[in-house]
């Protein structure tokens, strides 16, 4: 047997040995509440902006820390609060990601975080909410909505962590938080989409 097809064949039977329901939690009424924090390895806040009208060009931050307050049964009194290492940012350019953190663009040395703090939780359907909240980015902190969707919750097959899961979009306009190199060449509007991972503490 050649090694790839090895390979394969041992993930599969790796996979095999799992629980096929890691997921126990399919609506978002049955999560646990509780207290929670990020859980970095699976958390990415990706972004994207039209370079030059040719192209979506994307990237992403990592690293993210911070907690959810989530109260599975009166979501409005849930809240979340996280912090993103600018530093963090990655593109396909290693040129671009050294830009990115210089003093024309984001300036890690001088703020080395951006932060969302939520100020409001509201519900739009059975797995959907706006997540209203305040955006730091460059020293600058503006009010922004997030729209949040519920993907599933259960115990991590592999750490046995109880882990919930959602998915974030949002859009903001990054000459409002002072970062304005190249607009409109580089569009001003930035799409965000985020997958936050996020573990209950004991």
């Amino acid at each position: 047997m050649k090694r790839s097809a090895y390979s394969l064949f041992t993930a599969l039977a790796i996979a095999a040995s799992l629980p096929v329901a890691a997921q126990a939690a399919g609506s978002p009424a049955e999560v646990q509440s509780g207290h929670y924090a990020v859980e970095p390895s699976h958390t990415q806040v990706g972004f994207s902006v039209l370079h030059f009208g040719f192209t979506n060009y994307a990237g992403v931050f990592s690293n993210v820390s911070g907690t959810l307050e989530l109260n599975a049964k009166t979501p409005a009194a849930s809240s979340l609060s996280v912090t993103i290492p600018v530093a963090s940012v990655q593109t396909t350019s290693d040129v671009l990601n050294g830009e990115l953190k210089g003093a024309e663009w984001f300036d890690a040395e001088k703020f080395p975080n951006a932060t969302f703090v939520s100020t409001s939780v509201k519900l739009t359907g059975k797995s959907d909410a706006v997540v209203a909240g305040n955006l730091t980015i460059h020293g600058v902190t503006k009010p922004e909505t997030l729209k949040v969707h519920f993907i599933g919750a259960g115990v991590n097959p592999l750490d046995k962590k109880y882990t919930t899961g959602f998915e974030a979009t949002g859009t903001v306009k990054r000459s409002d938080f002072g970062v304005s190199k190249y607009v409109p060449y580089v569009s001003d509007e930035v799409t965000l989409r985020i997958a936050g991972a996020f573990e209950k503490q004991d």
